[in-house]
């Protein structure tokens, strides 16, 4: 096979179903799939530890999925793309788009100057359910507050694509067997440290995996979904959003899987909740689209005055799950462990970091971008923002959650708390969320030593929450 192939360049779209770009490529003849690790470009975004351990996985899995002709480069694609289309003579360029601000940044320039050079560039849309320009309140402005955006703005724009099948017999071009690129493990996105380990087991990064995730998710998980994705201990959340992250599956297959159960006329009610939350994913991508400043600067100005603590002691216990807090803590630990977190844990977590410890959000966004296999520029940066008070449509400063009755609401039984702490295992549920509560002869029985085998609590939640309210009414005073 020696003639010219059609370049498709892999980002996060990495499957070969319902991928509009790769199917472009495909349909001019033989194509050249690549795939490029960029931390040249990417700054302070570089992918966190978590990340580029599934990222290692994903592209073994697309390799397999191409036959084992996936080219894979490490450097910058301003300088490798341009190098690759002058030795194949590639005609075509394809990509589906990105919307972090870096890689718009390095996309733009990229396609001038392969246009310069006579080369056709196609841009898709292969990560998104509606462009976030698509997207505007009837004045032209974007939206800053989800309801009005996904009620108002997506469900009443034209449906989002039908998605796409695989290619048909599609042919890998093979003209030159070397092209200066490298193994997938040339890239070096294991982490040096082997916490990582842990991970395996608990995932199965690749379309295959987030194909059967989906499937498992319709079947056996959507039922009951919207209230019991709020029941950490419960299999009621989907679990998509690393393979959405990595595009291993497309919000549109999400989409119409589910839009399928609705329009049967069954459990229409946790169908339309598991769309919405596609449409927050939406909704934080639209956030980042206008406001390229969201993972760095408070949307709401008035922030920037408040009177955050410097306190490492806190920031360590609370990244490493030792803040006497059992909800809170588990919860930490889920994340060390799985590379995950349950989506209410990461608003309790969240309020006590920033509430009850009065550290900076971002303190708890840079965790997060390198603890989580799911770690989205977009969605972290909006998330965090949300819980801090500070962003679009934020939850009230003054909404605290208590991570002693989070605990009993939400982990009854105390599954999930006990799977994580096996130290408070023995415990009775009546004192798991709050141990120091406990008789000294309760403890004793069940194996705890406060301030030994378990941390008393580093600050008081009633103190801390009043601490925060006065620190959050002197912004008031000076607006």
């Amino acid at each position: 096979m020696t003639s010219s192939p059609s370049i498709h360049w892999f980002r996060q779209d990495l499957r070969v179903s319902d991928n509009p770009a790769f199917s472009a490529a495909c349909a001019t003849g033989a194509v050249l799939p690549i795939y490029i690790l960029d931390d040249d470009n990417a700054g302070t975004d570089r992918m966190g530890s978590a990340s580029r351990w599934w990222l290692h996985q994903s592209l073994g899995a697309l390799n397999l999925a191409l036959g084992g002709k996936l080219r894979v480069f490490k450097g910058n694609p301003l300088e490798i793309i341009p190098t690759l289309a002058k030795a194949t003579d590639a005609g075509l360029i394809c990509w589906n788009r990105c919307y972090e601000p870096w890689r718009i940044a390095r996309d733009t320039v990229l396609k001038s100057a392969l246009e310069d050079a006579g080369i056709v560039v196609q841009s898709h849309n292969g990560s998104l359910l509606w462009e976030p320009w698509d997207i505007k309140k009837s004045d032209g402005t974007p939206y800053k507050v989800f309801t009005p955006y996904f009620r108002r703005g997506c469900l009443s724009a034209p449906s989002p694509r039908v998605p796409l099948p695989v290619p048909n017999k599609f042919q890998i071009w093979t003209g030159i067997d070397h092209l200066s690129d490298i193994q997938i493990d040339d890239l070096g996105l294991l982490p040096k440290e082997n916490w990582h380990k842990q991970f395996i087991g608990h995932w199965t990064p690749g379309e295959a995996g987030a194909t059967q995730k989906l499937e498992n998710f319709i079947n056996f998980g959507l039922a009951g979904y919207k209230e019991g994705r709020n029941f950490p201990a419960q299999a009621h959340t989907s679990r998509l959003s690393a393979h959405l992250h990595w595009g291993e599956i497309s919000p549109n297959q999400a989409w119409y899987a589910t839009r399928d159960i609705l329009d049967a006329g069954q459990q229409e009610v946790d169908a339309d909740n598991f769309l919405s939350e596609l449409g927050w994913r939406e909704f934080s991508y639209s956030l980042l689209f206008h406001c390229p400043d969201l993972p760095r600067q408070n949307l709401q100005p008035k922030f920037d005055n408040f009177p955050w603590e410097q306190n490492v002691d806190h920031l360590r216990r609370w990244q490493s799950g030792q803040t006497g807090y059992p909800i809170v803590d588990a919860a930490m630990r889920e994340l060390r462990q799985t590379g995950y977190m349950h989506n209410r844990l990461r608003m309790v977590v969240g309020s006590f970091l920033v509430k009850n410890l009065r550290l900076h959000w971002h303190h708890g966004e840079a965790w997060f971008w390198d603890c989580l296999v799911d770690a989205d520029l977009a969605n972290n940066s909006a998330s965090w923002q949300w819980i801090a008070g500070c962003g679009a449509d934020a939850a009230p400063y003054f909404r605290v959650f208590n991570p002693v009755t989070q605990g009993q609401k939400f982990d009854q039984d105390g599954a999930f708390t006990r799977h994580f702490l096996p130290e408070l295992s023995a415990l009775p549920a009546k004192y798991l969320f709050n141990p120091w509560e406990a008789p000294p002869q309760i403890l004793a029985d069940a194996g705890v030593e406060l301030g030994v085998t378990y941390p008393h609590p580093i600050v008081d939640v009633k103190i801390s929450r009043e601490a925060a309210l006065a620190a959050f009414a002197s912004l008031r005073q000076i607006s």
